[in-house]
């Protein structure tokens, strides 16, 4: 009898092990997998933003997919943008990509000289072989 519960412990132990491998060997392949499928997002980011700050607001508003430009159109963008004082922000630190039903959401960080933050979603999916915009929307609003 006791070497039947050694052998169950002993098994048992083993198989906690395997899966806990299986679980790091899947974090891992998913975290890879998210940054190559992330690419090309930071400098659409950046596009972005340099495109509003010299106010070429029709190219940054170009950067979205066409779904967003039907359910938000040109007017709308303008007065979200204005609405967000942008001009007061002068760097931006962008979080970790989150994979969601295809899309990467990315939490991009606004900071004011001051210490304000503004938190802002992005949104991305792949249109052909390009990121555009999706979805923008202030950490914490619907």
């Amino acid at each position: 009898m006791d070497l039947d519960w050694s052998l169950i412990r002993d098994l048992s132990g083993k198989l906690l092990l395997a899966g806990a491998g299986a679980l790091l060997l899947y974090w891992t392949v998913s975290a890879v997998k998210l940054v190559l499928s992330a690419r090309g997002i930071n400098p659409l980011i950046k596009q972005f933003f340099t495109q509003v700050a010299s106010g070429r607001v029709d190219a940054a508003y170009l950067l979205t997919t066409r779904t967003y430009r039907q359910h938000v159109n040109r007017q709308q963008f303008i007065r979200f943008l204005a609405g967000l004082q942008l001009n007061r922000y002068r760097n931006l630190k962008s979080g970790r990509p989150r994979l969601q039903d295809g899309a990467v959401i990315l939490t991009v960080k606004l900071k004011a000289d001051g210490g304000d933050e503004l938190p802002l979603d992005f949104t991305f999916v792949k249109v052909e072989d390009s990121w555009r915009v999706e979805r923008i929307s202030r950490v914490g609003s619907a």
